[in-house]
């Protein structure tokens, strides 16, 4: 089982962020922050899946995952609440959160079905974070140029979300989930990420003015597919799922260590799953 520590994050969402904060860079901002809109519900789905799938668990499997669950939904809380903040201040510069009404009557639904559904589709949003949270952490340059503060926050949620990777992959095979549902429900899951992705991204740059600027454009492919972008880096990574042997801790978390090693300043642990 993997040890999890949920960690208070010592900085100030309080004081007000600037329109372009990640670097005067209109479309990484933007970016960014359609993400950070997602996260405060699919933290929520997260929670209240995992802990469904843990009840569902036979007594005599269950106590093998309480320590790590309990860790895992003080975690996602945490990033939750941190977001939560962090959402208020970008949005008092006229962006509005399209991608959570979208995404609440889903699910919903997913939340009504067999736990076995929540815990897969959370596994393979868990997949897509770790993997996005292991490139920011090998390319913290783009958060060059934005707030100590605001730098830390993205990093150390990075960190984190490295760390449980496995939690909802192992849940979900303990409850006897099929090969066939997982990977069925990555494909899913892309499609929906994507699309709400991009359609947020676009809403906050439509918003902010900067959509159609050419500037925006050359950032947002340079972002993306440059040597260092994000779909380019994390494409194979993400492919790796649909093999039969995968398991999220083949992808180290050696980044994820050392950051929060490293940075033991920047949070207070508040509990550990023991």
């Amino acid at each position: 089982m993997t040890e999890l520590v949920v960690r208070r994050l010592l900085i100030d969402l309080n004081t007000p962020v600037d329109r372009h904060w990640c670097g005067g860079d209109a479309f990484r901002s933007a970016f960014f922050g359609a993400l950070s809109m997602s996260f405060p519900i699919g933290e929520q789905f997260f929670i209240d899946s995992v802990r469904a799938a843990h009840k569902a668990l036979p007594p005599e499997q269950r106590a093998r995952f309480t320590a790590e669950v309990q860790g895992f939904v003080g975690q996602e809380a945490t990033h939750r609440r941190i977001h939560s903040l962090f959402n208020a201040q970008i949005e008092k510069h006229g962006l509005v959160n399209a991608w959570e009404p979208r995404a609440r009557p889903r699910m919903v639904k997913v939340l009504s079905m067999n736990p076995l559904h929540g815990v897969a589709i959370t596994a393979a949003n868990e997949h897509f974070t770790a993997l996005f949270a292991d490139w920011m952490l090998t390319h913290p340059e783009w958060l060059d140029g934005s707030e100590p503060r605001l730098r830390t926050l993205w990093l150390w949620h990075a960190a984190e979300e490295s760390e449980h990777r496995s939690t909802a992959f192992d849940l979900y095979r303990a409850l006897g989930g099929n090969e066939a549902w997982r990977r069925r429900w990555m494909r899913l899951v892309t499609v929906y990420f994507l699309v709400d992705a991009a359609r947020q991204t676009v809403n906050n740059l439509q918003r902010d003015g900067t959509l159609w600027r050419g500037s925006t454009w050359r950032s947002a492919a340079s972002f993306l597919f440059g040597p260092r972008g994000l779909v380019r880096c994390t494409f194979r990574p993400w492919l790796a799922w649909f093999r039969a042997d995968f398991h999220p801790s083949q992808h180290s978390a050696e980044r994820s260590e050392r950051w929060l090693r490293e940075n033991a300043a920047s949070y207070t642990p508040v509990g550990r799953a023991v």
